[in-house]
């Protein structure tokens, strides 16, 4: 009896509404079918294939002041088809393959769903996903030489971005008629709208004054069920931590297309300034490739900055920097580009290291739990001048 042919995968048949290609959607499809034409090529001629990637590191990034995130610099390193490097070779154009389907049938898979899609490719399979992850990654950052980036290859995040809430309409498609769908970002009650992996489709209306981007969970809800983005007339995004990809872009298309500032609120420690708020406004270093689709360079620095620290007499609501937070901070003011070509900031990180503490955005709590929408706020947005690049 002939052995049964295992049935090849294929993508989803729920049904979506058909979409025309975009340039961007062309761009890619360009961008694949060129990639495996040139190793098609080398290969006909008997010459080793290779695929070269912009090198993704700090030292490979160059920060202007006037551009205003990090840029990628011009180091790059080649994929050269060997016996050792076979199997990347090939897990890297099946990837790409996929991806040219999923854009040909406007379909998209989760990072996830890209490691399990290969457990069919035979010895190519990925064994774990941070092997998947990896040339991912690397199919990005080719591609981000054409001004793509993951997104635009159809893979997106597991997670999805952070809770918007305030003055703010969000316009979107529905995937099975294509009909836009808008969302009142005022009707959640006390909860909110949650941003989805993928915000490239996404339209907005709004009449909002600013953002206030907000790095804690338990802030934003304060801020939301008191409906301070009433009364002050904003948007209120969480940022959840280090904002997500989905998070930052979204921040970053809304100030662009309605031309209003954004700001951040965050704790007043290293990792709250060097991590979570230099990654939202410049990006950071092994992702330069595409900081210039995800970083907000229009963001400034609302707080929580040391100055606060003396300014609302918090004194005694702080905490010691640990030694974690010692080092973070002194690498800052040496080996970070962003943080050294602005002497405000060189200026305030010295001044937490002299004090010696870092302070949550909730020690404001101390003059009572609504202290920060009554006077923190108020009076921090008075002098907007006076925020941290």
């Amino acid at each position: 009896m002939a052995e049964r042919k295992k049935p090849e995968p294929k993508l989803s048949s729920v049904k979506r509404a058909p979409r025309k290609l975009d340039e961007l959607d062309k761009k890619t499809l360009q961008m694949i079918e060129g990639t495996a034409l040139r190793v098609r090529k080398s290969i006909d001629g008997r010459v080793l294939p290779e695929l070269r990637f912009p090198t993704r590191s700090l030292s490979n990034v160059k920060y202007d002041t006037k551009v205003g995130y990090f840029e990628l610099g011009k180091g790059t390193s080649a994929r050269a088809l060997s016996v050792n490097t076979v199997k990347s070779f090939a897990q890297t154009l099946r990837l790409m393959a996929i991806s040219k389907e999923m854009v040909e049938n406007n379909d998209f898979a989760t990072k996830r769903e890209a490691y399990y899609v290969s457990k069919n490719w035979g010895d190519a399979k990925f064994n774990e996903q941070p092997e998947s992850d990896t040339v991912m990654d690397d199919i990005e950052a080719m591609a981000s030489v054409v001004g793509l980036s993951r997104e635009q290859l159809r893979y997106f995040p597991e997670e999805h971005g952070g809770s918007v809430a305030g003055n703010l309409v969000v316009i979107d498609i529905d995937s099975e008629t294509g009909k836009e769908l808008e969302i009142d970002c005022t009707g959640f009650g006390t909860g909110s709208y949650s941003i989805p992996h993928s915000v490239e489709h996404l339209k907005f209306k709004t009449e909002a004054k600013f953002v206030i981007a907000i790095e804690t969970g338990g802030m934003f809800q304060r801020l939301n069920n008191h409906k301070f983005w009433k009364s002050a007339s904003c948007i209120l995004i969480e940022t959840a931590g280090v904002p997500t990809r989905a998070t930052r872009r979204f921040i970053r298309r809304l100030a662009d297309d309605k031309k209003i500032p954004v700001y951040a609120f965050v704790d007043c420690d290293p990792y709250g300034i060097a991590n979570i708020y230099r990654t939202l406004k410049v990006g950071s270093g092994n992702m330069a490739h595409i900081n210039r689709f995800f970083c907000v360079p229009q963001a400034q620095y609302l707080g929580v900055t040391p100055q606060d620290i003396l300014d609302f007499k918090l004194e005694d609501a702080t905490h010691p920097l640990q030694e974690v937070d010692i080092k973070r901070a002194k690498d800052a003011l040496k080996n970070d580009p962003f943080f050294m070509a602005h002497k405000p900031w060189i200026k305030a990180i010295e001044q937490m290291l002299k004090m010696g503490v870092r302070a949550e955005q909730q020690a404001l709590a101390k003059w009572g739990l609504n202290f920060v929408l009554e006077e923190y706020l108020p009076r921090k947005l008075a002098n907007r001048k006076g925020f941290l690049p």
